[in-house]
């Protein structure tokens, strides 16, 4: 059982930027591959960011791709989403999720087993 609190959302001027952190209690958070997932009103919830078990790896929506990064602290059992040039159209509800199924799915919501509550990140101008 893995459980994530997210943290870090907010309201932020268009240009501007907002540092997700989620924090991970549990099983050993290692062995996990970690996922940054957003839902907007009325819209599915869609794919962000994911980084797999030792980080070495990672991959991104191609709608983030260049503004967003991510990185994990496996010592301190949290992984963070840096998103940089915020634009109107990224403001959603950002969930954190932990799985462990294929790195090639770690696209798909239903590779991942444990998902955190949400916090809001709205963009405004």
């Amino acid at each position: 059982q893995v459980q994530l609190v997210e943290s870090g959302g907010g309201l932020v001027q268009v240009g501007g930027s907002l540092r997700l952190s989620c924090a991970a209690s549990g099983r050993t958070f290692s062995n996990y591959y970690l996922g940054w997932f957003r839902q907007a009103p009325g819209k599915e919830r869609e794919f962000v960011s994911a980084i797999t078990g030792s980080g070495s790896y990672s991959n991104f929506a191609d709608s983030v791709k260049g503004r967003f990064t991510i990185s994990r602290d496996n010592a301190k059992n949290a992984v963070y989403l840096q998103m940089n040039s915020l634009k109107p159209e990224d403001t959603a509800i950002y969930y954190c999720a932990a799985g462990s199924g294929g790195w090639t799915s770690s696209r798909v919501t239903t590779s991942y087993a444990y998902w955190g509550q949400g916090t809001q990140v709205t963009a405004s101008s």
